[in-house]
């Protein structure tokens, strides 16, 4: 299973997303055949790059084995955009989807 961790600046309901860590194999299909780790990767990678390379964010991405993390360092309201929709894709995947994906997030706001 796919576990996509979101993480908050402050624990006050609707305070900005701080980033994510996403990790783990969905078990839809074999490795290199499963669509819905492509669909996850594809969302994740368009996240990163928009924060990192469109926005120009202070952030601090993190490729490890099986596992992206990123952590903005300071509260942009352009990256919380695009932390906001990459877990409502998530959330999407995951209900098309049962038992491939996690989504796990502070209160929503």
């Amino acid at each position: 299973m796919i576990t996509a961790e979101f993480f908050r600046f402050g624990k006050a309901q609707g305070s900005a997303l701080s980033g994510f860590s996403v990790q783990g194999h969905a078990g839809y299909a074999l490795a290199g055949e499963d669509i819905v780790c492509a669909a996850v990767s594809s969302a994740v990678e368009l996240t990163a790059n928009g924060i990192t390379e469109i926005l120009k964010a202070d952030a601090e991405a993190e490729v490890l084995d099986n596992q992206i993390r990123l952590r903005l360092r300071r509260a942009e309201p352009a990256a919380d955009v695009f932390l906001r929709a990459l877990r409502l894709q998530l959330e999407l995947i995951a209900g098309e989807y049962p038992g491939c994906i996690q989504v796990i997030c502070p209160e929503k706001g």
